[in-house]
């Protein structure tokens, strides 16, 4: 298996899509690949995306780079929300570079789903109060 080869899938959902990264090692040989393919799911109009590093059991800066630019991006469409940043590697550098300040984190692609529909809801809410006033 050629681990510097981009592997994932992309689920499109109505309301959001999943951006699984299937390699191991999300680092400086595949993050220009996840930031194309990044800028291609914003420009196709995915409102809220769920990056899932499930599979992944190591982040270096160029990923932590990437996951930056999602969440850079996705603040214009809708909602980007990490699951299943759960290795221990990969919840270490998160604690070290204190992402979970600045991004939405969770454990599970599940959560992430949840996290999504009550923002749509708050945002739904918040253009009627708009409408109303």
């Amino acid at each position: 298996m050629e681990e510097d080869k981009l592997r994932f899938t992309i689920k499109a959902e109505e309301r959001y899509s999943v951006f699984k990264i299937e390699n191991e090692n999300f680092n400086s040989q595949i993050a220009p690949e996840v930031k194309s393919e990044l800028i291609v799911q914003s420009n196709k109009g995915v409102n809220n995306l769920i990056i899932d590093l499930s599979d992944v059991k190591y982040v270096d800066s160029s990923g932590l780079s990437a996951i930056l630019t999602a969440d850079r991006l996705w603040k214009k469409l809708g909602t980007f929300v990490l699951a299943g940043a759960e290795q221990p590697a990969v919840k270490k550098l998160m604690g070290i570079s204190r992402l979970e300040s600045v991004l939405n984190i969770v454990p599970t692609v599940s959560e992430a789903v949840d996290y999504i529909f009550m923002e749509d809801i708050e945002r739904e809410l918040k253009d009627e109060d708009q409408e109303q006033s």
